[in-house]
């Protein structure tokens, strides 16, 4: 029987300002910016969330919402720091740790009593540990699938352990809205209610040939989480498993809409060194570019384009994004965000000339040497020339933070 543990920290990004200013406790806070910025809350504390305030909400309307609350832009080179202050003191419970995101993770337990005791005591003794360490409390789920365990450790909040014994999954899930099974979004959930399902129990009902049969493989995976299952895209892998991405961008929402050719570009540039880095990081290249433009109106588009060749170069690159972004940008009209991504993701670079592969080499070393510099001094310490005018300073909400280290996830 397996034991898995998903931890998850409690209003993590507002629980490290607090460290830094502990005058922040007991209060209203949102990070993501000022009030009146067009970003939208990364987090928010418990007091704000009474109001209403959610993560992913615009900050203007968090701010009609709960206009006492305080607005931080956020220091997100912070919370790398504490995310991998808590990775580490997971790998010390568990050989397979697996962070899902800055601020949670899973943990496989199986195996671990003669070290740490029965699952809901090296529970308490984890939560403890993180909190005497970190100064920051977490909130712990225990089953013996990480769905459920997942599903535990969000009613557990804030600072709860919750333990679903063995057997007992279905009971449990039975009674929960259907919006709580991780992965059903509210297009799913609309569709469900549709169907009379307001409930898991309700889910677990149906047949899995119905099932298929309206939402074809995603209902075979619905049908097994309703049974506690772990089933569906990241529930179907293995803890710890290293799926590459398919897709790779990033994206930046200007303070305010402009027309700015040279600006425009700059942050082009920048956009495309982000992606690159994060390209070399996975060990990846990429065939195809795509850009997305948002104008003022919030009119979007999104054009792509296949290379000859997989590349994970800043220049070649920011040499396509810069081509789309001429095609179709309608000079002199205001762009309210701008993007550039990658697809149609591979391991290897493809075949290079003998004049090719010395000076690629060259922009290998090169760039190589410029990511060292850029994880100790942060990622603003060597940027290409063409991107210094679209420097800005990494907003909490802007992008998914990079997630901590997990190369030492198996017990370094």
């Amino acid at each position: 029987m397996r034991t898995i543990f998903h931890v998850d920290m409690d209003a993590f990004f507002v629980s490290v300002e607090e460290l830094f200013d502990p005058s922040l406790k007991g209060k209203p806070v949102v990070v993501g910016g000022r009030p009146d910025e067009r970003g939208v809350v990364a987090a928010a504390s418990y007091e704000a969330r009474k109001f209403g305030v959610r993560s992913a909400m615009p900050l203007r309307v968090a701010a009609r919402l709960c206009p006492q609350a305080i607005f931080l832009p956020g220091h997100p080179e912070r919370y790398h720091e504490y995310s991998e202050r808590v990775r580490r003191i997971l790998c010390e419970f568990s050989p397979v740790v697996e962070m899902a995101s800055i601020d949670e993770a899973c943990m496989d337990m199986t195996g671990t009593e003669r070290l740490f005791g029965p699952p809901l005591a090296a529970a308490h003794r984890l939560h403890e540990e993180v909190r005497r360490r970190t100064g920051l409390n977490c909130s712990i789920g225990i089953a013996v699938s990480r769905l459920v365990a997942k599903v535990a450790s969000d009613l557990a909040k804030p600072n709860g352990i919750l333990w679903v014994l063995p057997g007992s999954e279905a009971r449990f899930l039975a009674p929960l809205e259907v919006g709580r099974i991780p992965g059903v979004g509210k297009v799913t959930e609309r569709r469900l209610h549709e169907l009379g399902v307001r409930r898991v129990g309700d889910l677990a009902k149906l047949e899995d040939s119905f099932l298929e049969e309206q939402f074809g493989r995603w209902g075979l995976a619905l049908a097994g989480k309703a049974r506690g299952l772990d089933a569906g895209a990241w529930f179907d892998e293995e803890i710890g498993a290293e799926a590459p991405p398919k897709s790779l961008s990033h994206e930046h929402t200007f303070e305010r809409d402009t027309a700015d050719a040279e600006l425009l570009e700059a942050t082009l540039a920048r956009l495309a060194s982000m992606v690159a880095r994060r390209l070399r990081d996975h060990g990846l290249f990429a065939r195809t570019v795509e850009i997305k433009l948002r104008y003022h109106d919030f009119t979007t588009i999104t054009r792509a384009r296949t290379l000859d060749r997989a590349t994970a170069l800043d220049a070649e690159l920011l040499a396509e994004a810069r081509r789309l972004f001429r095609e179709h940008w309608q000079r002199g009209r205001a762009v309210r965000l701008l993007g550039v991504g990658t697809t149609n993701l591979q391991p290897h670079e493809g075949q290079l000339s003998l004049l090719e592969e010395p000076r690629r080499e060259r922009w290998r070393r090169a760039l190589a040497a410029a990511d060292r510099v850029r994880d100790r001094y942060g990622d603003d310490a060597v940027e290409l020339g063409s991107a210094l005018e679209g420097l800005w300073r990494e907003r909490a909400h802007e992008n998914p933070a990079r997630r901590p280290s997990r190369g030492g996830s198996r017990g370094s």
